[in-house]
């Protein structure tokens, strides 16, 4: 299956950076050699991804398994870690601009980021939920949501936003941009229902007793994750590669993920 998510204009202007940065002296893509030379890696992370790379409201620590995980990244590598907001929105600028040197926050392997970034070896993998209330009408199955004059609602950026471009016959998409989010919009009765993956839905499950978590009858659309990095950089790529294929074989993977209720989308091979 075929998906576009980001506008034309965009993925050719990013397209043409990502040739820069193939193009560009070696020793300016040596991050390996920089990281250590400062010891400290910048990890990208999007601080409202619950389980993953969340910000708590109460503490304004962040929490998640790859903050535990970019923790374990720098013990492996001897490195102080320090972790740059990011999103789903501006995750290839700050990478190919090197705002950070990696991005750990779940990153889907789509298509089209894949020609733009290296990514890692997969970690987690996710389908799509989706999430309504209890008391939409309209929405209470998966059947329910392609009918005509259903709102749904996408984060911007996220592969839920092609995927269901291309899938949709009837309802309507609402694309929801930063700083408002798809609960907030769902709440307010502007969308019926908002797609996400299988770490988010834990956020409405855990926090909110009014949401209703709707999984697809079968496999709909599943997703690998995995950490990403700019292009061209190889010996930087083998060194996260490295700690993924650690962490599945020591088990910290496992025992993050089971810490923050992910177990079951892990990538074990």
């Amino acid at each position: 299956m075929r998906h576009s998510s980001f506008p034309a204009v965009v993925h050719v202007a990013l397209a043409l950076i990502a040739l820069a940065f193939l193009h560009a002296p070696a020793q300016a893509q040596d991050t390996w050699r920089r990281v250590k030379s400062t010891g400290t890696v910048r990890v990208c992370v999007w601080p409202d991804y619950y389980g993953v790379t969340h910000r708590n409201a109460n503490t304004q620590k962040l929490e998640g398994i790859d903050i535990d995980l970019s923790q374990e990244f720098g013990r492996d590598l001897q490195l102080k870690v320090q972790h740059v907001d990011s999103s789903f929105v501006t995750l290839v600028e700050d990478l190919l601009n090197e705002r950070c040197d990696i991005a750990m926050f779940a990153v889907g392997m789509l298509p089209q980021r894949m020609q733009l970034l290296r990514f890692s070896k997969p970690y987690l993998q996710s389908d799509i939920y989706a999430v309504s209330t209890k008391s939409n009408r309209a929405v209470q199955r998966w059947e329910d949501i392609d009918k005509p004059g259903v709102l749904v609602g996408v984060q911007a950026g996220t592969f839920m936003e092609p995927v269901m471009r291309a899938q949709l016959k009837q309802a309507r998409i609402l694309v929801v941009q930063p700083p408002a989010t798809r609960e907030r919009e769902l709440e307010a009765g502007r969308i019926d229902v908002f797609m996400t993956d299988f770490p988010y839905s834990r956020r409405l499950l855990d926090n909110a007793d009014w949401a209703h978590l709707i999984a697809p009858p079968g496999a709909f659309n599943i997703l690998p994750y995995g950490y990403a990095v700019k292009p061209g950089d190889d010996a930087w790529l083998a060194q996260v590669d490295g700690f993924v294929a650690r962490i599945k074989r020591d088990g910290r993977l496992m025992a993050a993920a089971a810490r923050h209720r992910l177990a079951p989308i892990v990538v074990r091979d």
